[in-house]
């Protein structure tokens, strides 16, 4: 399920009367792959997210980032540095950094741009988990959109989407002190465009009330489940570390009012077939 997390510092013991809460997801869908050119641009995604995970401290495989308690360090200056902190993206003050593990260093140096750190931070993930339920619901739905709009038009609006939700998300306020990561703003736009240019394709939604039995629906089903979901969280929701719902409803919408902008502008050069009284040249 795309998730675009606010990371939670890493600890190095935890801390007393704190229990896990399980995250609840809902639907994860599968769809049948489209037909038509190869989507490259939704697999150059995939590829670079994932070329990134493994190759940062949260994947715990690169022996540079160190093991114990210098990779606990090592992954939260990774989040402060390649993240972002929505806060940063309205107001000029000085905003805190993030809580560092004890005995770790803070970073060096000056902060990045923050612009730029909304990009960054669309190629960043906290977890296993967080990588594998964004890169699904991506390999899914991008290559529909993708062969609707086109190739470089889709590396445009996915990039728009991230930053729209990621925006929309600092505008809202709450928690945008703490750092995002995840492609999830980005996959949520793709979502809301994937709703309105293939509402009665079929996808295989898992869903957690009904046992992850799969279900085959259309679309518009599955996506306004999830999206439903989404908005009930955001308004509901706790802030602090934990998913960011608002940026998954902004992005979605973005995405939304992005395809109707296509279609209505396909809908003006499609020629219109003759009514009665009419005739063709």
């Amino acid at each position: 399920m795309p998730s675009r997390r606010r990371p939670r510092p890493p600890q190095d013991r935890p801390r007393p009367g704190t229990a896990g809460r399980p995250e609840e997801r809902p639907a994860a869908a599968t769809g049948p792959p489209g037909g038509g050119p190869a989507p490259v641009v939704t697999w150059t995604i995939l590829a670079v997210c994932t070329a990134v995970f493994l190759l940062g401290p949260a994947a715990g495989l690169n022996p540079l980032h160190g093991t114990g308690h210098a990779r606990l360090c090592a992954q939260a200056l990774w989040f402060e540095r390649w993240g972002v902190v929505p806060a940063r993206l309205w107001h000029d003050g000085p905003v805190p950094a993030a809580a560092l593990p004890t005995g770790c260093r803070a970073a060096q140096g000056p902060l990045p741009v923050a612009a730029l750190s909304v990009l960054t931070a669309l190629f960043v993930h906290g977890s296993w988990v967080h990588l594998l339920g964004n890169m699904l619901f991506l390999h899914v739905f991008g290559p529909g959109v993708e062969a609707r709009t086109g190739r470089a038009r889709f590396a445009l609006f996915y990039l728009l989407a991230g930053y729209a939700a990621t925006y929309g998300y600092a505008l809202g306020g709450a928690g945008a002190g703490q750092t995002l990561v995840g492609a999830s703003g980005a996959i949520a736009g793709v979502l809301g465009a994937y709703l309105l240019l293939h509402p009665r394709a079929r996808v295989t939604g898992l869903f957690p009330f009904l046992l992850f039995l799969p279900l085959r629906l259309p679309a518009w089903l599955v996506l306004g489940f999830w999206f439903a979901v989404q908005w009930l969280a955001a308004r509901t929701g706790p802030a602090g570390p934990g998913v960011a719902y608002l940026a998954h409803v902004t992005g979605f919408a973005f995405g939304f009012l992005c395809a109707a902008v296509l279609r209505w502008q396909r809908s003006k050069l499609t020629p219109q077939s003759a009514t009665r009284g009419d005739s063709h040249p």
